[in-house]
């Protein structure tokens, strides 16, 4: 109770901001609901995205979105905050995701080149990769590396599309990812490096005409 009433006090005098997730769903947990909004504001693009990916259906994403948050509701009971949550929130969005897909009769997934919303100037789940941009490169050639990435990229394996696009997309770190999906943290590793090496591969040909030798694929520390 203690714990509740000093956090409240950060959160009342607008210090809601510096509190980490943990902190939120624990005031969230006793009834706080500015911290849930708090908690929806910071995460609800992020697991969109992360849906999306997997299901590559927009509206049903959006269903899904909000299907995630509700089992935040429903379950807060049972979150403890040994558990970060991040890992919690994903692994039900993840869950979700494959409910649905075995609902369907066929598996289909949209390319990271379609747009992630149908407004004017939406951008793509390709266009989100972090990664630095070389000012030497006009705008035909980084259209082209975008669109030879996002081929490469949906060629890859479900598996290892999964790792690449947390990774790459979410930067969750592989300890994390690995919680997630439920396999050993080495093998997140393997499959992180069969999917680079799957794109360098399919990259090699026009990697080699870029200017200054830039790599038209993220760079990323491997820890």
């Amino acid at each position: 109770m203690l714990y509740f009433i000093l956090m409240t006090l950060r959160s009342r005098f607008g210090l809601g901001s510096e509190l980490d997730d943990e902190e939120l769903m624990e005031l969230y947990r006793e009834g706080d609901l500015k911290a849930f909004r708090t908690l929806m504001k910071r995460h609800e693009r992020k697991v969109y995205n992360f849906i999306f990916r997997f299901i590559g259906d927009r509206e049903r994403a959006n269903d899904l979105l909000q299907e995630t948050f509700l089992r935040v509701v429903k379950q807060r009971g049972s979150y403890t905050r040994r558990a970060k949550f991040t890992t919690w929130i994903f692994t039900m969005a993840r869950n979700l995701s494959i409910d649905e897909l075995r609902k369907r009769k066929h598996r289909r997934h949209k390319s990271l080149q379609q747009p992630t919303s149908s407004s004017e100037g939406a951008r793509t789940l390709l266009e989100k990769l972090p990664g630095s941009s070389e000012g030497g490169f006009d705008h035909t050639d980084a259209q082209e590396i975008k669109r030879r990435v996002g081929a490469a990229i949906d060629e890859l394996s479900d598996e290892q599309r999964e790792v690449f696009v947390m990774r790459q997309m979410q930067q969750l770190p592989f300890r994390e990812i690995a919680e997630i999906i439920g396999e050993k943290e080495n093998t997140v590793k393997s499959r992180m490096r069969y999917a680079l090496e799957h794109l360098r591969l399919a990259l090699a040909d026009y990697a080699s005409e870029l200017p200054s030798a830039v790599s038209p694929l993220p760079s990323r520390s491997q820890s």
